[in-house]
């Protein structure tokens, strides 16, 4: 449930929103792999939690694109 609340907080909101939360998400994802690469990390199934959460939102962003 809590992955379809997510979708669905995404889903209300703007494109600009969305492109924020992009970016965020990047630059979380890219400090995850800065951290594991110098073994900084514990947990590391948070690098692909935030992979398919950017994915998430930027499937979302394309369908606002189309109009879906």
């Amino acid at each position: 449930m809590k992955i379809k609340n997510f979708v669905d907080d995404l889903r209300n909101k703007s494109s600009e929103e969305l492109n924020n939360d992009l970016v965020t998400a990047k630059k979380e994802l890219f400090n995850l792999r800065f951290q594991n690469a110098t073994n900084q990390l514990n947990n590391t199934a948070r690098i692909k939690e935030v992979r398919k959460n950017i994915a998430r939102i930027q499937t979302i962003i394309t369908q606002k694109q189309k109009g879906l």
